[in-house]
């Protein structure tokens, strides 16, 4: 129990990828890129328990072999590319319920996001416990400047490519922010029946950009990969 809540773990690795193939399993700096969302989700002491979904007996066997449970192979129907994250969710939610393990709140940690913390687990719970908040939602500060950004004609004149209201320093545009896909977390009763984390008691939770590289491709991968080896020669 975290401050009196019963909290879920729920880490989504299907087998299947577009860009990289097998991903969630690749080596990261000498170890499966899914092991550092579990190694994290371990190491911040706030769940209860910490599940895997999965279509993939290699991934399967990673999670189990840390000491977490994936305790169904995932239907062939929700390991699609088009599949939503949150009907995945929604199937481990309903499989819990049926099992009588419901808990009070779920977190779900998308293991493309290596470099996320134990530090913003817990931080993103302060911020659902701090607001009296139904859900959290990590973003972080964007990279480029939306508003010095537009689409493109066919001859590709950019005349007009910026608003004439637009600042010319960088210093005086309003820091925007996007999502990073590291920490989404919610009360159950509140996502257990909904398609969107979004609602008036949603909340945002700030991480930095170093933290907030999201693995889609290769050039994802040497950036988290430069990050930690960085990282590891700072703190020996």
């Amino acid at each position: 129990m975290y401050k009196g809540m019963s909290i879920l773990g729920f880490i989504p690795a299907r087998a299947g990828s577009k860009g990289i193939r097998g991903k969630n399993i690749r080596p990261l700096a000498g170890k499966p890129l899914l092991l550092y969302t579990i190694e994290t989700a371990l190491a911040s002491g706030v769940f209860d328990e910490v599940l895997v979904s999965t279509d993939g007996d290699d991934i399967a066997r990673v999670a189990r072999q840390a000491d977490v449970d994936a305790p169904f192979v995932r239907p062939p129907e929700l390991a699609g590319d088009n599949i939503r994250g949150i009907e995945v969710l929604h199937h481990t939610m309903a499989w819990l319920e049926e099992r009588g393990r419901k808990s009070d709140c779920v977190m779900v940690l998308q293991p493309t996001s290596p470099l996320r913390t134990a530090e913003d687990i817990v931080g993103a719970l302060g911020v659902l416990l701090e607001r009296g908040a139904d859900a959290v939602v990590s973003v972080c500060k964007t990279e480029h400047h939306p508003w010095w950004s537009n689409t493109l004609p066919e001859d590709g004149c950019i005349e007009h490519f910026l608003r004439t209201d637009v600042p010319t320093n960088r210093q005086d545009l309003p820091p925007f922010y996007r999502l990073n896909g590291a920490v989404y977390l919610a009360r159950w009763d509140f996502i257990s029946e909904r398609d969107t984390w979004f609602g008036p008691t949603t909340y945002a939770y700030v991480m930095p950009r170093e933290r907030s590289v999201d693995i889609d491709t290769q050039l994802d991968f040497i950036l988290a990969e430069t990050l930690i080896k960085k990282k590891d020669c700072t703190t020996e």
